[in-house]
């Protein structure tokens, strides 16, 4: 399939559930589908009909539902959103898991790719820079009991005094190591 196919919300719900049974199974079956989205059959069974005329599921009643080829890219693109949401409520946010778990269900189809984007690329840069790194993000998500807004300052100093350290002892580190020295002939 050349371009991406517009989906429902419900549509990619099913899409996904189906992603993530094909994983776990091998296939996906109706009643397995209907269990993990809380929905009826008959509802299921539209909405396999409606994936089909798409052409992103190989489904006959009565049989196994696959992915398409197509259906697999579209049904990633709903995972990776949904992933990166949950990742950032949790991660940067603290969010307790489950909860973050609906609300990136309820997100993801309200957030534009574009911004989703700059979430992903945001929680990766805070993971992998080193300024900053999974100890900041931890640190975000805990609360210091001076968490007024009267006291942030007092927080805010002793992140300051922290980097300040940081920096000394990589700065120290370089240092030692001679990479400031002239190359050896």
């Amino acid at each position: 399939m050349g371009g991406s196919v517009e989906l429902s919300e419900s549509l990619e719900d099913y899409l996904e559930a189906i992603y993530h049974l094909v994983a776990e199974k091998q296939v996906a079956r109706s009643r397995d589908i209907a269990g993990r989205l809380k929905v009826g059959r008959s509802s299921v069974t539209g909405a396999l009909q409606a994936l089909s005329e798409k052409g992103l599921v190989n489904y006959e009643p009565y049989e196994a539902i696959t992915l398409t080829r197509g259906g697999r890219a579209a049904a990633r693109q709903v995972v990776r959103r949904h992933e990166a949401l949950r990742d950032f409520l949790v991660k940067v946010l603290s969010v307790e898991e489950h909860d973050a778990d609906e609300a990136a269900c309820r997100m993801e189809h309200a957030t534009s790719p574009a911004i989703l984007e700059r979430l992903v690329d945001f929680v990766d840069f805070l993971e992998k820079c080193p300024r900053f790194g999974p100890e900041w993000i931890k640190g975000f998500g805990y609360r210091c009991g001076l968490h007024a807004s009267d006291k942030c300052e007092q927080c805010i100093a002793a992140c300051q005094e922290e980097v300040t350290r940081r920096r000394a002892m990589a700065a120290d580190e370089n240092a030692g190591s001679g990479h400031g020295d002239a190359d050896d002939r």
